[in-house]
């Protein structure tokens, strides 16, 4: 199985995010993913559609409950139209607190909340250029457009739809309803072919499909450099912010690195930004991420080949300067560009 090529383009500024996008493009990576945090999904992935030729667009990940479905649906139709049928709506639960204390709306049950979404989502992309009627009764959902017809034909009326899954539930709902899985932005080839794939392939036998039809998007932070012990200390960065969260312990703790994990929280809660880097040794950047010499980022990638479908190549944003980050950045380009 052949992987392919695909990044998360960043940029200080929208255009600068732009022009890294076509870069990629230019070398000929198959997509480009944009995140929601720090800027909204829709907007950059706009402003790349329009700037580039044959690029793919996805959201990794486009938050699924603060939004109605109707404007996700709309979001994601125009954007399909924007780029002549190349784009992708990868949508994510979030976590309680950032869906009800920052956006103030419902997180309720997220597996069963985020498969009605999907599913009126879904009905309103196919059907709102029709005229009809469209309802949904659910436990998280309700609707009821009637009166209301999209007076254009849409690019498709079945946009592929990915869910970012980490545990057990939602990678198995994920299996079950999904066109494709997005990996959290810390993973390793273990942990995908132990733990993730076996709920991939229990959901898709629950949703009477088979495992291959689900497309799994690995990510993987990259930083190829000269200087190996340099680039795995830029990537620690990465990899300190997220074991700082208590609730990724057991994903560190799968891997062996507990202890360091645990230690990365202690020094997060006394403000000591430095010491959490010192707490995350080598072996567990060699891990996480594709840190080091060209030749040795190229051989971590690689071991992903049979186990995923797709790569999200990102440089590291942590505990780094913006230099940094263009600099991964750039090396991200020229080492994966097509041959």
């Amino acid at each position: 199985m052949t992987l392919s090529y695909t990044c998360g383009p960043w940029g200080e500024t929208l255009a600068e995010q732009v022009t890294a996008a076509q870069a990629a493009e230019a070398a000929g990576f198959e997509r480009a993913w944009v995140a929601e945090l720090h800027r909204s999904a829709f907007t950059p992935a706009a402003a790349i559609a329009a700037q580039t030729e044959y690029l793919g667009i996805g959201t990794a990940i486009a938050w699924a409950f603060p939004r109605s479905e109707m404007i996700t649906a709309l979001s994601a139709l125009d954007l399909d139209d924007l780029s002549d049928g190349r784009f992708v709506l990868g949508l994510g639960a979030g976590v309680k607190r950032l869906i009800e204390d920052w956006h103030h709306a419902d997180f309720g049950k997220p597996a069963p909340h985020l498969r009605e979404t999907v599913a009126v989502i879904r009905q309103f992309i196919a059907q709102a250029h029709t005229g009809v009627r469209m309802t949904y009764e659910g436990e998280w959902v309700k609707v009821d457009v009637k009166g209301y017809e999209r007076p254009f034909p849409p690019r498709r009326t079945a946009i592929p739809i990915y869910l970012a899954a980490v545990g057990p539930i939602m990678t198995r709902l994920t299996g079950e309803i999904a066109d494709g899985w997005i990996a959290h932005e810390l993973g390793s080839p273990a942990y995908l072919d132990q733990q993730i794939l076996p709920q991939l392939a229990e959901g898709a036998r629950r949703g009477g499909r088979k495992p291959e039809d689900i497309t799994r998007v690995v990510s993987a932070c990259c930083v190829p450099y000269h200087d190996a012990a340099q680039a795995k200390r830029w990537a620690a960065g990465l990899v300190a912010f997220y074991a700082s969260v208590r609730t990724y312990t057991d994903f560190f703790a799968f891997h062996g690195f507990e202890a360091e994990a645990r230690q990365v929280q202690d020094r997060f809660r006394e403000g000591d930004a430095q010491g959490m880097l010192d707490a995350v040794p080598d072996e567990m950047v060699d891990t996480f991420t594709a840190a080091g010499t060209p030749d040795e980022v190229r051989e971590r990638i690689r071991r992903y080949e049979g186990v995923a479908d797709v790569v999200k190549l990102t440089p590291p944003t942590h505990h780094v300067d913006p230099e940094v980050t263009r600099l991964a950045q750039d090396a991200i380009f020229e080492v994966f560009a097509a041959t």
